[in-house]
């Protein structure tokens, strides 16, 4: 017994879905303090954003003089994780360091 067909194979194809947007992409950014360390910035975006010590210093230092740093660009949901990580660890070592998304 074959299956039951609602499309005849050689005149009828299957198609894919339409193409799909890409996602919005958000900035994920830190915002300066007067309290939280240097150091700490550049261990949060070592961990949390797979900086190497010399692009993690780099931020830092765009934190501490301009007030705020782009840690990294993705989308959505990424971004949201990224920014929960980032404060419930500053918050666990007694730190107000504040980190926000924006879009890109």
């Amino acid at each position: 017994m074959s299956p039951q067909h609602d499309f005849e194979t050689d005149t009828d194809t299957l198609t894919a879905d339409p193409e799909l947007d890409e996602p919005r992409l958000f900035e994920v950014v830190l915002l300066n303090d007067d309290y939280t360390t240097m150091e700490f910035v550049i261990d949060v975006l070592m961990r949390f954003f797979r900086k190497n010590h010399t692009e993690a210093e780099n931020i830092m230092w765009q934190v501490h003089e301009r007030g705020s740093g782009v840690c990294g660009i993705y989308p959505y949901e990424i971004a949201e994780s990224k920014v929960n990580q980032v404060i419930e660890h500053a918050r666990s070592h007694n730190f107000p360091l504040l980190c926000v998304l924006r879009p890109h």
